[in-house]
């Protein structure tokens, strides 16, 4: 299913939560089901705590944010304190895609989604690559 874009209006956060279940729906089914797993958020911007932390010279500079344990350092033992989590950051978001001007929203929001994922799954470059081609 893709999800329509309004022509005159920039993209709203539920509209780009769309474009990243649509990312999750295409993912190959060995990483799906876990993808699914994690909570999504859409904010228009990192909070202004979160960007000092990271040493974000601008509100722009984070497209997104993964938030948890990867799978690479979970134990059966942990307690969970809180689900997996990735934040996708819409104002960067639009700005890059307006940017590059050479990019679908679609192809971009899936770019950020899969970059928050390899944190997550603690996938390597090439694994990346072999799931977003554009990370080649």
């Amino acid at each position: 299913m893709t999800v329509p874009l309004p022509t005159a209006l920039a993209p709203d956060a539920a509209q780009i939560e769309a474009l990243a279940h649509q990312a999750i729906a295409s993912l190959p089914e060995a990483y799906r089901r876990a993808a699914m797993q994690i909570v999504l958020r859409v904010e228009d911007f990192a909070s202004d705590t979160l960007l000092a932390d990271l040493g974000c010279e601008s509100p722009f500079d984070l497209t997104g944010l993964y938030e948890g344990t990867p799978l690479t350092e979970k134990s059966f033992a942990d307690q969970v304190l809180h689900p997996d989590l990735i934040w996708l950051f819409r104002r960067p978001i639009l700005d890059e895609w307006i940017e590059r001007g050479d990019v679908t929203l679609a192809d971009l929001v899936t770019h950020v989604l899969v970059h928050e994922l390899a944190h997550h799954f603690g996938w390597s470059d090439d694994d990346i690559a072999a799931i977003d081609r554009w990370w080649e």
